[in-house]
């Protein structure tokens, strides 16, 4: 099993979400987060006062799958939320040692 976290534009979360759904993967954790990358923020105007926004509003998904369908979530990811500007986000992929549904005490391939 791998843990996916993709930290992606805010605006692409519903597309992200469905292309996700269209290879099978159901469940999956929001987080509202903020933070930068190689842009480090972006200054902006208000009432005539200019200001630095260091960290930018971004949204980490995170989701469990099987070893075998990895490829496929990651390439959906990337599909999804590509818009070929700067700041488009990242996506990790680590190794899950356990999983363990706590209703039911299913655990690993069927507790996801």
């Amino acid at each position: 099993m791998k843990k996916i976290e993709a930290v992606i534009k805010p605006f692409k979360l519903d597309e992200v979400r469905e292309a996700l759904s269209e290879v099978g993967i159901t469940g999956l954790t929001v987080t509202e987060v903020k933070g930068f990358g190689r842009q480090k923020g972006h200054t902006e105007l208000y009432r005539g006062a200019e200001y630095v926004v260091d960290f930018l509003p971004k949204v980490k998904i995170e989701v469990v799958v099987a070893t075998d369908v990895v490829d496929q979530a990651v390439e959906a990811i990337i599909k999804a939320a590509r818009t070929g500007k700067i700041g488009d986000g990242k996506i990790f992929v680590m190794p899950v040692e356990q999983v363990v549904r706590i209703r039911t005490g299913e655990t690993n391939e069927s507790a996801i």
